[in-house]
């Protein structure tokens, strides 16, 4: 279920879109197709699946979707021009998956989703300052303790930059837990700042996974929407790591084995976890589910 906060965020997300045409009557008429869709929306929908089918109208009726190709690459050369840099400080760590897992998450901040202009300074500051923390103990211990039997790891992508992150997550876990077979779940099809095929190739993130792409444009990872070959990945896996507000929205509540990991990074999300903007969760779906009463699963 969609709560108050982010229907209002929504809607004013698209007046502030839509303000940039001159024309009121479409103004006015793309505003009533936002709240349209907003009234019709389904109890299992979520605000990223509500985006997809706003864009739909925008693509219609206004025009072509803003082009995020020049910023995709932009952060991929940022995250690749330390990519180097990062890894030797990771391997240098006590724990060195748990200091990539720190570092991916705090590049989850590359969201153009959750912010119209992502700053250079704001995220090397988050990343220096993830060297000192530590994922949530009890989430990582099970974590830890899965991977030692697990046979196949799903990894549920977000953002360009960020995959810079999430690629060397993935090489160490490809190191430390030779069994596993790793698969990079990636969207099928532009949506915003999101990875996709040729952000893939850009980073090479080809050379530490096998990359699945999830066949549909939704900024995030609704089990609905994706293709056969995505779901049937994800229902067969034993091991599910999930980054990014946005495939959080989408799947909690899926009752799939997920390890969550994102950044606070809006309103609902500082409310719903207790957390300043911009601070880090690592979450178990299987936590969120035992604890409904809280009001920390869907279903």
């Amino acid at each position: 279920m969609i709560c108050a906060s982010c229907i209002r965020c929504f809607v004013d997300r698209q007046e502030e879109r839509i303000s940039k045409t001159e024309n009121e009557a479409l103004q006015a008429f793309y505003m009533k197709e936002v709240c349209r869709i907003v009234a019709q929306a389904g109890e299992e929908d979520s605000v990223p699946v509500l985006v997809e089918r706003i864009n739909r109208v925008y693509r219609e009726h206004v025009g072509a979707l803003d082009d995020y190709t020049e910023i995709k690459r932009e952060y991929n050369e940022l995250m690749l021009s330390v990519e180097k840099r990062m890894e030797e400080k990771v391997r240098a760590k006590k724990d060195p998956l748990q200091a990539a897992m720190l570092y991916a998450r705090a590049a989850n901040y590359i969201d153009f989703g959750a912010f119209n202009h992502v700053n250079h300074e704001t995220l090397f500051e988050l990343l220096d300052q993830a060297a000192g923390q530590e994922l949530a103990p009890g989430a990582y211990s099970e974590f830890l303790a899965e991977l030692e039997t697990a046979k196949s790891l799903v990894y549920v992508t977000d953002n360009c930059g960020e995959v810079v992150m999430d690629k060397i997550v993935m090489k160490l876990l490809k190191e430390m837990y030779p069994q596993l077979r790793i698969t990079a779940l990636i969207r099928g099809m532009q949506a915003l700042n999101d990875v996709t095929k040729e952000d893939a190739g850009q980073v090479d993130l080809y050379s530490v996974a096998e990359v699945v792409t999830n066949g549909c444009g939704v900024t995030g990872t609704p089990i609905a929407y994706i293709s056969e070959e995505a779901r049937a990945l994800l229902e067969d896996a034993d091991v599910i790591v999930a980054k990014g507000q946005g495939n959080f929205e989408t799947m909690n509540g899926c009752g799939l084995n997920v390890y969550y990991s994102f950044l606070c990074k809006c309103d609902w999300f500082q409310k719903r976890f207790g957390l300043p903007r911009n601070t880090g969760v690592f979450i178990r779906e299987k936590g969120l589910c035992e604890n409904r009463e809280k009001g920390l699963c869907k279903r």
